[in-house]
C-alpha cells in the first residue's frame, strides 16, 4: 500500500507539472530542450519556470520558422548563435524607475520613514537595502531617490547604504551607467526628474551623486554556498527588493531565494516584491503581507 500511495503522489506531481506548461507542450519536450542547452552551452536551465521556457521556445520557433521543438532543440547543438539568442531571450531585465507606485508610494510615506525613526532611537545606526537581482539598477536608484530626499528633510540626517547585486555583468554595467530610455521613467516625478538626472534628447542619466549612493556588485541569488552577497560584509538588511524575479522559477528555487532573502533580514525587516509574487511569498510563510495593496511584507518572528 505504501508503495501503492508513493506512486500516486509521484503522479500527482507530474500532472501538475504537465498543467503548468503552455498548451501543446509537455514536460518531456522541455526537459530535452533543458539537456541540449547543458550540453552545449553548460548552462543550467532547470531552475527555471517551466511554463516561462515553453513560451520562450515558442517564439523562437516562430523567429526561425521551426517545423517542432524536437527540430529546434536538435538545431541548437549545429548553431551556436541561435543557441546563444535563446538564452539571451531568457534573460529578462525589463523594469522602470518607480515601477510600482503603490509599493513606492508605501515606502516613501511609512516603511522608510519609520525605519529613519527607529535608527535615529538605535543612535543613528545605517539603514541597510539590497536590492537583490538588480538588473539595470531602476528599483534601487528608485530607493536612493526617496531615501535622499526623506535625509534632506529631516533635521538630523538618516545614513543609508544601498546594495544592489545581479548575475549578469552586463546589467551590472548598464546600472553602474544609469543611463535610462524615456520609457523608463514614465513613474518618475518631474521634481526627481530635474533633481536626479539629466536629459539628453530621449536619454536621461542619473547624475553622479545618485549613482553614488548605490553599490552594485555580482552576486548569484541561487548559489547555495552563500547567505548573502559578499559586498554586505555581515547581510542583514532593513529593507530587501526583489522584484518580479520569482516569477521566472520554479517553487524550488524560489524557496531557496526566499529562504535566503528571509535570513538576510533584520527582525521585522520589510521585502518588498513583485505582485504576482505575493502568493509565492505568503505560501512560503514567515512573512506577512503590511497592506493589501502592494506586495510588500515585514518578516514574521
Amino acid at each position: 500500500m505504501k508503495s501503492t500511495v508513493a506512486g500516486a503522489s509521484a503522479r500527482d506531481r507530474e500532472a501538475k507539472r504537465s498543467e503548468a506548461i503552455a498548451p501543446g507542450w509537455t514536460t518531456a519536450t522541455v526537459d530535452s530542450l533543458i539537456s541540449a542547452v547543458r550540453l552545449t552551452h553548460d548552462r543550467d536551465l532547470s531552475r527555471l519556470d517551466e511554463a516561462f521556457l515553453a513560451r520562450s521556445l515558442e517564439r523562437r520557433l516562430e523567429a526561425t520558422a521551426t517545423a517542432s521543438p524536437e527540430t529546434y532543440i536538435e538545431r541548437l547543438a549545429k548553431d551556436p548563435p541561435e543557441a546563444d539568442a535563446l538564452l539571451q531571450s531568457l534573460d529578462i531585465h525589463h523594469s522602470e524607475l518607480f515601477r510600482d507606485p503603490l509599493a513606492c508610494a508605501l515606502l516613501e510615506q511609512r516603511i522608510l520613514p519609520g525605519l529613519a525613526l527607529q535608527k535615529e532611537a538605535q543612535s543613528g545606526t545605517e539603514i541597510r537595502v539590497w536590492s537583490a537581482g538588480c538588473a539595470g539598477g531602476h528599483e534601487a536608484y528608485s530607493v536612493a531617490i526617496l531615501l535622499s530626499e526623506l535625509s534632506d528633510a529631516r533635521e538630523r540626517s538618516v545614513p543609508f547604504r544601498i546594495i544592489a547585486t545581479d548575475s549578469s555583468q552586463a546589467q551590472l554595467d548598464l546600472a553602474r551607467e544609469g543611463a535610462y530610455a524615456e520609457a523608463a521613467m514614465q513613474n518618475v516625478r518631474l521634481g526627481h526628474l530635474e533633481r536626479w538626472f539629466t536629459r539628453s534628447g530621449q536619454t536621461y542619466t542619473a547624475r553622479p551623486e545618485l549613482r553614488a549612493r548605490v553599490d552594485f556588485s555580482a552576486y548569484d541569488l541561487l548559489d547555495g554556498r552563500s547567505t548573502s552577497p559578499p559586498a554586505s560584509i555581515f547581510g542583514e538588511f532593513d529593507l530587501v527588493l526583489c522584484c518580479n524575479l520569482l516569477y521566472y522559477y520554479r517553487p524550488d528555487a524560489q524557496r531557496l531565494i526566499l529562504d535566503k532573502l528571509r535570513g538576510c533580514l533584520s527582525s521585522n525587516g520589510v521585502l518588498v516584491t513583485g505582485e504576482t509574487e505575493r502568493e509565492a511569498v505568503l505560501g512560503l510563510g514567515g512573512f506577512r503581507a503590511v497592506a493589501s495593496s502592494a506586495a510588500v511584507f515585514q518578516k514574521g518572528r
